[in-house]
């Protein structure tokens, strides 16, 4: 068997899963991407197995640890997925940037917003009922 075959697929798999890690705004294809990545590179151990005529199989047997490995990954990543999909009701990317809901002390815009200018002053809040009362 020639090397060339499996390797060009291989690669050909993994580049379709970084462009749909890179392109993509769906969680959940993107998710999918990864497991394509996941799989060209169980192709390539596999066919480097089988070409080298390893006798212990480590290829194989490395190949079964990532299938496990990437299928424990899948269940935790769809579990987030469903989480923040029954939070923000989206799992678009775009609008996942942001994960941390705006608290009282936090700013709308925020300073990575790029609203510029100082900090305002420490003292009483308006309309808290504390901007005449002594202190």
């Amino acid at each position: 068997m020639h090397i060339v075959y499996p390797v060009v697929v291989s690669a050909l798999l993994f580049s379709i899963g970084v462009y749909g890690v890179l392109a993509r705004r769906n969680t959940i294809l993107v998710l999918m991407s990864v497991e394509l990545m996941l799989n060209a590179v169980n192709l390539n151990l596999i066919a480097f197995d089988v070409w080298l005529g390893d006798r212990l199989h480590g290829g194989q047997v490395l190949t079964l640890f990532v299938i496990v490995i990437a299928a424990a990954e899948l269940g935790l990543g769809l579990a987030i997925v469903l989480a923040v999909f029954r939070n923000r009701r989206t799992v678009d990317l775009d609008s996942l940037r942001d994960l941390a809901e705006p608290g009282p002390d936090c700013d709308a815009a925020g300073p990575d917003r790029g609203v510029a200018g100082p900090a305002p002053a420490p003292g009483p809040r308006r309309g808290t009922g504390q901007e005449g009362a002594a202190t």
